[in-house]
């Protein structure tokens, strides 16, 4: 059987757990590559799902919010929280969070802020602009909670698990985040849909998957 053939899930998943050799514990990595348009806005495949048990990368995680929001936010776990000295110490160069989050009172705030964080800028598309803000720093802080979206070549790319994971998890994750971006496909999206699915450990080779069996089990 040759490299490139595309092999069964936990096949595929056995081979990157063997060919992960690094010093550290390696993410499982999985690319799917999607027969869309990327440029056209009405094909730009993006969202939020709940893998079953987690990333394994545990994140730093900021909140804007005021009052029992605040509260509510602390209470969840999360690593700083703040309403306008929060905002201040953000144009001041404070970086030290991967995800913020805010609540919808502090919305109109975070122009003051957006150009310094880019792509971390909360919005509520994305979901890191809510009031369930309790729930959304719980999901993030126990690695559960992902974002995928299609980039310029067509492609979503996730984190599904760390290579000491069992094989049923990462399975288990692999299929609830390609569920979710099975059900986010454009109703303008013609012929396949999902050309192929890719999965490496950090350092390790791409191991190409049975995409046609794959997606059979994901729905």
């Amino acid at each position: 059987m040759s490299k490139d053939t595309p092999l069964e899930l936990s096949e595929a998943i056995t081979l990157v757990k063997k060919t992960a050799t690094a010093k550290f514990v390696e993410s499982v990595d999985m690319a799917v590559r999607l027969g869309i348009d990327p440029r056209k806005g009405d094909q730009n495949v993006r969202g939020i799902t709940n893998i079953p048990h987690g990333t394994g990368k545990v994140k730093k995680v900021a909140v804007l919010a005021k009052g029992d929001l605040a509260k509510e936010a602390e209470a969840a776990g999360a690593d700083v929280v703040g309403d306008e000295d929060l905002i201040t110490k953000i144009q001041g160069g404070f970086r030290d969070f991967d995800v913020i989050l805010a609540t919808e009172d502090m919305a109109p705030q975070i122009g003051k802020i957006g150009r310094m964080l880019g792509p971390r800028t909360p919005n509520k598309r994305n979901g890191t602009v809510t009031n369930s803000i309790g729930t959304a720093v719980k999901e993030i802080k126990g690695a559960t909670r992902v974002e995928y979206r299609v980039d310029k070549a067509g492609v979503v790319h996730l984190q599904v698990g760390k290579v000491n994971f069992t094989e049923d998890q990462i399975a288990e994750n692999i299929r609830v985040a390609m569920n979710a971006i099975l059900k986010a496909k454009p109703a303008s999206a013609k012929g396949r849909y999902v050309i192929s699915v890719t999965l490496s450990a950090t350092m390790g080779p791409g191991v190409p998957v049975d995409t046609a069996l794959l997606v059979k089990s994901s729905t």
